[in-house]
């Protein structure tokens, strides 16, 4: 029999059925919508026809390897909405489309019953419905069954009962043929792991780690502060680069242009004579250190996570071995990188290059080289000096081969060019979160993260601080606003980070600029990791709240409670099925502030159904704070703590 499937668009020009408001999609399905592996994805759609005949509709998907499609009835909600859901299994790639088609069963059974309803003579339709069963092909066994049955009885009795069992209107439903079948345009979706949705990063200078003053740091220092870092509850520890760093151009302490014989030059100037991407600072140790610093990652519950950056040091292997990979001028140099020629120490290859496909195949095989180490996790830096193509051709063919892998985008800048990248398949995305200090701006700013179709493809990661940012807010060193600053962060979003040495307080910055002052971006730095004021503890109970709160897990289902004072900022996080909400107020300055919460319209979900929260745990001390009058009275010392978190009650 002939089935003809039909795109949405050449339904739209002659065929039976218009597919249309598709929902998820991120640019009509130009780009991959982003989900968690084990996550209900609902998919939403108008699907219509002329007439009145009886419609039904499948939603089908399936993961990239597979060839089968898997397919789910979808119901109808009224005004020509349909629904369904399917759960990606596993991480990767998946397609999900629509297909509608004339129940033609069906609209005989309706139209039926409406004349029975009326009292005509129904006899001649019932030889016809008869007439259906003998058109049905390809059943299931207990579909077959169930049809052969009931002709059966009709034709022995005569009487149209049989004909209009529920059994048989669904075994007809999946078995009658379908003509006029049409179906909708493939839609991609992404399925990441869980560490894609939800994660604490904690940002080092691998060279930084060490106990002796002037002396470089080892992996084998590192090594020695997993579980330091581990007791504070983060899961992924992320490196800046761990290569050689050129010396044509190195720059000095504070960024000078001139360096001295025992400054160690920036590590984001990749390449010298030692090698490349895929090779250690001779410094750092050898690869078996590094090995070693990935089992005891795994042993204390960390996953290592590395700085991906494309530019190189002039002294990179890669222009003596493929000069054709980069832009040279007449005079035989390179340009250098950056506003005014900011950045003499790196250069950036030529995407455009005629040679382009074995430069991006070079890059490409830089990670997956360290995937192979024990690397789970990519901080992508200085990216939006590739183009777009090469970054959607590198997210899938890692994606491909490792699915398990993160690739996160690290980049400050237009807020556009920020979602551009979003889209193309980044699991997450560096978001404005350090400039927005003010009550209004952080709810402006997670609104516009958590509404569609930014929810979709955008997951923030906030950080609080990172080696080129700290922001004014910070500057002053008042450990109020550090704890509140974290606090938000690790509440707002499911993934946040901080940068090593936040827990101590480190503040001093380059006058007037949001810059650390002797950065270590330049120089080597030693710490006592223990020294007085740090909040280490402070941090650790918030990733543990975190760890036991399903709510604080994710970022999408955020809801802002409106309250008159703007030096607060209140809000209420809820897992989705899980029967899990959290509320939180932090103080945006460091006075002590006396509110009224307004709670008589917060419900949560109580074995499906919504009920009105009644009392309010704080998750830190265990008091319980019943709802009286719609809502609960606060006072937020700041100095003691900026953060109050409480876990609703039903």
């Amino acid at each position: 029999m002939n089935k003809t499937i039909q795109t949405v668009e050449s339904a739209a020009t002659g065929g039976a059925f218009l597919i249309e408001d598709v929902y998820p999609l991120v640019d009509g399905g130009r780009f991959p919508v982003k989900r968690i592996a084990g996550e209900r994805v609902d998919v939403w759609a108008d699907i219509f026809r002329d007439g009145d005949d009886v419609i039904g509709a499948n939603l089908l998907w399936r993961h990239e390897p597979d060839r089968d499609w898997q397919r789910a009835p979808m119901t109808h909600h009224g005004n020509d909405r349909w629904f369904a859901s399917f759960v990606p299994s596993e991480p990767g790639q998946y397609t999900y489309a629509i297909e509608a088609w004339t129940d033609e069963f069906a609209t005989w059974r309706h139209d039926l019953e409406l004349r029975r309803q009326a009292g005509a003579d129904v006899t001649l339709e019932a030889i016809e419905g008869a007439g259906l069963l003998t058109k049905a092909y390809g059943a299931r066994q207990e579909a077959a069954a169930v049809i052969a049955k009931r002709c059966e009885d009709y034709l022995e009795s005569g009487d149209v009962a049989p004909l209009l069992a529920h059994e048989l209107r669904d075994a007809m439903a999946e078995s009658q043929a379908k003509p006029d079948l049409t179906r909708s345009a493939l839609f991609p979706l992404v399925a990441d792991r869980d560490k894609a949705g939800f994660s604490a990063w904690y940002q080092m200078m691998p060279r930084s780690q060490g106990k002796v003053v002037g002396r470089h740091g080892t992996l084998r220092d590192c090594i020695a502060r997993v579980p330091d870092i581990a007791a504070m509850g983060f899961d992924v520890l992320y490196f800046t680069p761990i290569h050689p760093i050129g010396r044509t151009h190195r720059k000095g302490r504070n960024n000078s242009q001139v360096a001295a014989d025992s400054d160690p030059g920036c590590p984001y100037a990749i390449g010298s004579a030692e090698g490349g991407h895929d090779t250690l600072h001779p410094e750092l140790g050898t690869i078996e250190d590094f090995r070693a610093l990935v089992a005891t990652c795994l042993e204390y519950g960390l996953e290592l996570a590395l700085d991906f950056a494309v530019q190189c040091s002039p002294d990179h292997p890669w222009l003596r071995e493929h000069p054709e990979w980069f832009k040279w001028r007449p005079d035989g140099s390179m340009r250098a990188e950056g506003p005014s020629g900011k950045y003499q120490d790196i250069v950036t290859p030529d995407f455009d290059c005629v040679d382009r496909a074995a430069l991006w195949n070079a890059l490409r095989d830089v990670m997956l080289f360290w995937i192979d180490h024990g690397v789970t996790a990519f901080a992508i830096d200085n990216h939006d000096t590739a183009p777009f193509a090469f970054w959607e051709w590198l997210i899938r063919d890692i994606r491909r081969r490792h699915p398990d892998v993160i690739l996160f985008s690290k980049i400050y800048t237009r807020p556009k060019l920020m979602k551009g990248l979003a889209k193309l398949g980044f699991a997450q995305s560096f978001s404005y979160f350090p400039w927005c200090t003010q009550a209004w701006e952080l709810e402006q700013h997670l609104r516009e993260l958590t509404r569609h179709p930014e929810r979709e493809f955008y997951r923030p990661n906030l950080f609080v601080n990172t080696p080129d940012v700290l922001p004014y807010h910070l500057q002053d060193g008042e450990p109020w606003m550090f704890k509140s600053r974290v606090a938000l962060a690790a509440t707002l979003s499911g993934n946040y980070g901080v940068y090593s040495g936040f827990e101590l307080l480190e503040h001093e910055a380059v006058p007037g600029r949001e810059e650390y002052l002797d950065s270590e971006k330049y120089a080597i730095k030693v710490r006592d990791w223990d020294q007085d004021g740090n909040i280490k503890s402070y941090i650790g109970a918030l990733n543990r709240i975190r760890s036991e709160n399903a709510a604080l897990q994710q970022t999408a289902n955020l809801r802002f409670v409106g309250i008159e004072d703007g030096e607060v900022v209140a809000y209420v996080k809820e897992a989705p099925g899980r029967g899990n909400m959290v509320l939180v107020a932090i103080a945006l300055s460091g006075n002590v502030r006396e509110l009224w919460l307004p709670l008589g319209d917060i419900t949560r979900d109580v074995d499906g159904q919504r009920r009105h929260v009644s009392a309010v745990e704080n998750l830190v001390t265990g008091e319980h704070i019943p709802i009286e009058w719609g809502g609960i009275r606060l006072r937020i010392d700041p100095y003691h703590d900026p953060a109050l978190i409480f876990r609703c009650l039903a």
